[in-house]
């Protein structure tokens, strides 16, 4: 029997833009038979291979363009009865290996609609109004733009007018982020600036809807699963791991975004690759200054001697005991910032004998989320947290303390970051930003000097950038 010639839409809408696991999706075998039959979409073979130096194979994975041959795995596969390779860099996304096959929509393309609303009633201030006219000026001529803006400068307001043209033309965007919590708290800000608009929030645990989203905000980690699916793709927190650290996310953006079209990084602290790249090729914009006009928070340094061996012995120094009764008296919400999950689980006992309601979180904790918003709600007084919420959060009237931020992990953009979470609201324009410390580190005093700087009124020229 000839298969129809008919356009499945739900399949269209679901696979546009999309590289997915054959076997693999939201529908049944038949009906994605029955589109490839008509030649709407396209088989890609998973793992491709060519013979090298002395005969050997060299992998790629189709999926996340992973070239690196240490991260495949040569296996007896049950499913083709031959020895096969498969990708270990995408694996948590479905195992991609020789014998996969992966689909893409070759069919008619779904038509986004024009008619959006703004619906944020805010007022950008004249330099982030001048951001967003630059931006919007770059994305006309498909040039790359760098947002280079201190936290709390409103950066996301910033994308609001650029985002807001696109979608007005009937085009499709994404908003990408190395960190779910960057995306947990985009999600229902945009949602509001947006209500007409089809949004689409991807993260792990996230199932994707089955509608052709026009908004798609994502980890970069799900970029692996696109290809030349959007008109512009706006990173934000463009420096933070492990995109700076993973070629395969970096490749996974380019592969998102259409031929020829740009790609737009937002950050409070680029690379000074980022820098270099951007002044050579694409547009910046910098902001020095908050939107509500007050200074950065500049960190207090207090030493912190010995602390790793008084909490490994069952004890709280007593600076830090002061520090965190005296966020208690003033009803200060608090996050306090560990380099190890194991040390700030061995601490975290200690603090609850402060108050029971001291919880710690990391990227791995299954109740991350719902202790973020008990502190925002100021169900609980504050949070033991690893460098998984040194940026992407905002809570009012936050105070912020770091244990040990002489440890590696803790460099100049961390702590510029983690510092970044203080002050942010109008409301609370300062608040208390400590670094406890077994000895002060060049990274420290780096961090110190930039905000100095930047409070100052430095940093706002683009030739002043440095180059590597």
């Amino acid at each position: 029997m000839k298969m129809p010639k008919s356009i499945n839409p739900a399949i269209r809408d679901f696979l546009d833009g999309r590289i997915w696991l054959r076997l693999h999706t939201p529908f049944t075998i038949e009906d994605i038979n029955q589109q490839i039959e008509a030649g709407h979409i396209e088989i890609i073979q998973g793992i491709e291979s060519k013979l090298v130096f002395m005969n050997r194979k060299s992998y790629t994975c189709n999926r996340c363009e992973n070239t690196d041959q240490s991260k495949f795995t040569i296996f007896n596969c049950a499913k083709c009865e031959a020895s096969c390779a498969y990708c270990r860099n995408c694996i948590k996304m479905g195992r991609v290996a020789s014998c996969t096959e992966l689909i893409v929509w070759k069919g008619e393309q779904p038509i986004y609609p024009t008619s959006h609303t703004l619906a944020w009633e805010g007022t950008l201030t004249p330099r982030q109004q001048q951001a967003s006219d630059d931006l919007t000026r770059s994305q006309e001529i498909n040039r790359s733009h760098l947002i280079y803006a201190v936290c709390g400068s409103g950066k996301t307001e910033i994308l609001f007018p650029p985002i807001f043209h696109l979608l007005k033309q009937g085009k499709r965007v994404c908003i990408a982020a190395p960190r779910v919590d960057v995306i947990l708290e985009l999600e229902p800000r945009l949602r509001v600036a947006f209500p007409q608009t089809e949004i689409e929030s991807l993260y792990g645990g996230a199932k994707p809807t089955m509608k052709a989203s026009q908004l798609v905000l994502a980890t970069t980690h799900q970029l692996y699963r696109f290809q030349h699916a959007f008109d512009a793709i706006f990173v934000d927190e463009a420096d933070a791991f492990p995109y700076k650290a993973d070629e395969t996310l970096q490749k996974a953006v380019r592969k998102a975004v259409k031929p020829t079209k740009p790609i737009h990084f937002v950050t409070a602290t680029p690379s000074d690759k980022l820098l270099v790249e951007a002044k050579s090729t694409g547009g910046i914009s910098i902001i020095n200054r908050r939107y509500h006009g007050h200074d950065l928070p500049t960190p207090a340094y207090i030493s912190l001697w010995k602390y790793e061996h008084h909490i490994q012995k069952g004890r709280l120094p007593k600076k830090l005991t002061d520090w965190t009764n005296e966020r208690i008296k003033k009803s200060e919400p608090f996050l306090i910032f560990f380099h190890h999950i194991g040390f700030m689980e061995k601490a975290e006992p200690l603090f609850q004998l402060i108050h029971p309601g001291i919880h710690s979180v990391h990227a791995a904790h299954p109740d991350r989320k719902t202790y973020v918003q008990a502190l925002r709600d100021k169900a609980i007084p504050g949070l033991l947290t690893t460098t998984i919420l040194e940026r992407g959060i905002t809570i009012q009237n936050v105070q912020v303390a770091v244990i040990g931020a002489e440890q590696r992990i803790f460099d100049k953009a961390a702590l510029i970051q983690i510092g970044g979470r203080v002050g942010r609201s109008s409301a609370f324009p300062t608040g208390d930003f400590t670094l406890f410390h077994n000895g002060i580190t060049y990274a420290m005093d780096e961090a110190k000097s930039e905000i100095l700087k930047l409070n100052k009124g430095g940093g706002t020229n683009p030739d002043e950038l440095p180059f590597m």
